[in-house]
Order: structure tokens, then C-alpha cells, then sequence
């Protein structure tokens, strides 16, 4: 396995703590990121792209040193609406960042030719487990990432690539989500602990050292699931126990 890893969306919270978690660990990281001023971490190769831009994933590829054997696809788009408040245009620009995207980012991963297990590693949302309508056009893009897991897995099997994915909770303050009910909710679940980005870089780490893993989705929720929340958890005050 090359020692090469694309991470979108690699210059703030989760991205970055695995970016850096790569780079404790020996990766080369293609740290991505949107904006011309977006920061990377220190050591990683910055390349700059707007995912919902024609060319995008052969601007990303291009800046690998060598073929990638692992990439993670962190970056996603999280604006609030609803079944009340629909839009085809939100539910497109979703599906463009949170679902296009990856999968033109696995088709061109695929194509690079590096030799040994090779990963794709999708970023989900532990909410698939046990959805609730709100954030819908987001809830939507998701569940279709995570078909498109699946489906990716079954193609490229045969070509020694592994798809896998990580649906982690609630992790860090949201938009729109206020320091209070962070508090209240984070750990509001039936093992009382909160996830945090270093979970999911164990995760990912785990995915890396399974190489008969393809496929699976690693939920990180504390259970959460088991109470199916009838809203998001930002629309909560911790009432269950």
C-alpha cells in the first residue's frame, strides 16, 4: 500500500483532525480545501477546488506526489431545511458536493493505478441509523453516500479497493446550534459519552489496518441510535435518560 492519502475538506474540524492524524502516521496527505485563504495542516500538500466544479477531481489527483491508496471523503455541504421548506435547488446543491463529488472523486481514484490494498473511506452521518426529518435535503445526500458506498464496494472489489464508511453523531458545535444545547446534547446518549474527532481518526485507522473490510459502515453514536430522537438533537432539550 502507497503511502498517499486525499482528504477533502482537510482544513478545518473533522478533516483536519484526520489530516493531521495521516500525518502522525507517515501518510503523504493531499490536504484539500474550497477557499484560496483556507489553511491546511502544517507538512500536507494544499490543493485548492470547488467540489461542485467541472475538472475537480482531476485538479485533486493532479497534486499526488503518487498514485493515492487511501481517500477519504470528509467535505460536505450541511444547510438546515425541510419537508416545509423545500427546495429542488438545496437538495441539488447537496447532492452535488455530498454525493457527485465522492463519487467522481472513487471513479478517478479507481483509475490512478496504484498496486496493494487500496481505500475509500466515506464520511456519513450516524442520523441514517435512526432519521429524523429535519436537515432533510442533508439527511438525503447522505443516505444516497451511503448507497453509494455500498455500490462502489460492489464494483471495484475485483480491483483490490475497499469502500467503507464512518457515520459518526453529533461532534462538534453546528450551525445555528447554540454553546448551551452543545452542551446539554453532546453527550446525550445511553453511554453518557460524547464523540469526538479523534474517534472517528481511530475509525479511519481501523479501516486502514482491515484489509478484508469492504463495505461496512462504522457507526460512532454511543448508542444514540437506540432512542430513534424524533428531531435533531439541536432542536432538543435532554429530557430522556
Amino acid at each position: 500500500m502507497s503511502r498517499v492519502a486525499i482528504v477533502t475538506g482537510a482544513g478545518k474540524r473533522v478533516g483536519r483532525v484526520l489530516a493531521e492524524g495521516l500525518l502522525a502516521d507517515g501518510w503523504t496527505v493531499v490536504a484539500h480545501v474550497r477557499g484560496e485563504v483556507d489553511d491546511v495542516p502544517p507538512g500536507s500538500i494544499r490543493v485548492v477546488a470547488d467540489l461542485s466544479a467541472d475538472g475537480m477531481a482531476g485538479t485533486i489527483m493532479a497534486a499526488c506526489p503518487e498514485p493515492p491508496s487511501l481517500l477519504v471523503n470528509n467535505a460536505a455541504r450541511f444547510s438546515p431545511d425541510s419537508l416545509e421548506a423545500f427546495s429542488a435547488d438545496e437538495l441539488g446543491a447537496h447532492m452535488m458536493v455530498n454525493v457527485a463529488a465522492p463519487a467522481l472523486l472513487i471513479s478517478a481514484f479507481a483509475e490512478v493505478g496504484a498496486e496493494g490494498d487500496r481505500l475509500v473511506v466515506n464520511i456519513l452521518d450516524a442520523k441514517l441509523a435512526a432519521p429524523n426529518p429535519d436537515f432533510l435535503s442533508y439527511t438525503l445526500s447522505k443516505s444516497a453516500l451511503a448507497t453509494l458506498t455500498t455500490l462502489s464496494a460492489q464494483a471495484l472489489g475485483g480491483r483490490g479497493i475497499r469502500v467503507n464508511a464512518i457515520a459518526p453523531a453529533l461532534m462538534l458545535l453546528s450551525e445555528g446550534q447554540s454553546d448551551s444545547n452543545f452542551a446539554a446534547m453532546h453527550a446525550f446518549n445511553p453511554l453518557a459519552r460524547g464523540v469526538t474527532p479523534e474517534d472517528v481518526l481511530r475509525a479511519l485507522r481501523f479501516l486502514v489496518d482491515s484489509p478484508t473490510m469492504t463495505g461496512e459502515t462504522l457507526t460512532l453514536d454511543s448508542g444514540q441510535r437506540f432512542w430513534r430522537l424524533p428531531r435533531d438533537v439541536q432542536f432538543l432539550s435532554r429530557t430522556p435518560d
